[in-house]
């Protein structure tokens, strides 16, 4: 599927979820093509890389979602992408 976000930037998701395991999204931006894991969230599914370094996030809560960029440094986290949804 294909989510719009602001500004009519698109990101293509794919997302693949195999019983006993956590899911996956795989996500397409900035031109490139990233696979994130699952991870715990307050609500929603959050997806991102299973590592403590600096990566993207992916926050889907139901039919919208938010792009994140997680700093491995300090844990801080910035919005990249807002109001994508599946259109």
């Amino acid at each position: 599927m294909t989510y719009t976000c602001e500004r009519g930037v698109a990101v293509p998701a794919v997302y693949v979820n195999v019983e006993g395991e956590p899911g996956i999204a795989v996500i397409g931006v900035e031109g490139g093509m990233f696979n994130l894991r699952a991870e715990p969230a307050g609500s929603g599914v959050r997806y991102g890389y299973p590592s403590d370094g600096s990566h993207y996030v992916w926050w889907t809560k139901g039919e919208a979602a938010s792009l994140l960029w997680h700093d491995g440094t300090d844990g801080s986290e910035q919005v990249l992408l807002s109001e994508c949804a599946v259109k």
